[in-house]
């Protein structure tokens, strides 16, 4: 196997909304806010659904992997409800390998609320349900060593059991890389990220704002004089601004794709990292590699959804 996905499984419900409604719910636009069932409940009674599919970051990346012809499989956990089902279906259409035997729960499978603005950014609400459960009985340690690279989703990180499920992942993969997934994540667990990014991670993908934060700085030079010490694979896209990796002591840059028709930039983040995962397992020089995430990038965002 190439890559082995972790994260949480959601499935993602899309909706178009003004900034009026983001203000009027206290929501903060291009975040991810963690919500309960009730509140996604009220929230989604005054939405018109244009779309349900599903979703997770991680997931998102595995089936974009899957889809460049790569061998992938993917663990994140669900109920055995209509929504585990059409989740679970989702991912055997795409060829996935999907490693999590469903069990009935007391929690329903996650559900995430994507809120699309006129100016087509994206607002999460997420209720994980038993998506952030997942605990280390639930990764098989021989699935993780045979995969090249394991990757995981910042969303998923946190005190507890997902704290022993990622552990338990990174002690047994032979590779390991993370999404920082979210300014809200970054903010949150700042030190346990700093700490995964210094010592526990080989290949790391962030945003300019999710990297800048992290290491408390507004100085992008400071942030490659760290990436350079770090002596890591670490991956920035900077939007309209292109992208770079920092490896060792060097910097490879790409510009982005000018003149696109944006609808929609969910995903974003999620098809650059498959594509530029798959220039990495199929040996490709890093800048094809970024090459190859700009140009996934640019193809989900002209579309609704995180989906090619």
């Amino acid at each position: 196997m190439k890559i082995l996905g972790i994260g949480n499984a959601i499935v993602d419900v899309l909706c178009r909304v003004d900034d009026e409604f983001l203000t009027k719910n206290s929501l903060t636009k291009s975040t991810m806010k963690l919500i309960g069932e009730k509140e996604f409940k009220t929230l989604i009674s005054n939405l018109k659904i244009e779309q349900t599919i599903s979703g997770g970051s991680v997931a998102n990346s595995i089936v974009g992997l899957s889809q460049l012809g790569n061998e992938v499989g993917f663990i994140g956990k669900v109920n055995e409800d209509n929504l585990g089902q059409k989740y679970e279906d989702g991912l055997t259409m795409e060829k996935v390998n999907y490693l999590y035997k469903k069990k009935n729960e007391q929690l329903p499978t996650g559900t995430c609320l994507i809120l699309i603005t006129p100016d087509s950014e994206r607002t999460m609400c997420t209720f994980l349900g038993i998506a952030g459960k997942i605990n280390d009985g639930d990764v098989n340690a021989e699935d993780v060593k045979k995969a090249e690279i394991t990757f995981l989703e910042g969303y998923l990180w946190d005190e507890g059991e997902p704290k022993k499920a990622f552990d338990k992942a990174i002690k047994n993969s032979n590779k390991v890389a993370m999404s920082l997934s979210d300014l809200f994540c970054v903010e949150r667990h700042k030190n346990n990220f700093l700490e995964l990014v210094k010592n526990k991670l080989d290949i790391i993908f962030a945003n300019e704002q999710e990297i800048l934060s992290l290491l408390n700085t507004k100085s992008l030079q400071e942030v490659i004089s760290f990436c350079k010490n770090l002596q890591k694979n670490v991956v920035i896209t900077r939007g309209k601004d292109g992208a770079m990796a920092i490896i060792k002591d060097e910097v490879f840059e790409v510009d982005t794709n000018k003149n696109l028709e944006i609808t929609d930039l969910t995903g974003a983040g999620d098809l650059f990292a498959a594509g530029y995962l798959h220039g990495l397992v199929n040996k490709m020089e890093i800048n094809d590699c970024l090459k190859k995430g700009t140009e996934l990038s640019s193809k989900i965002i002209q579309k609704i959804g995180a989906r090619l």
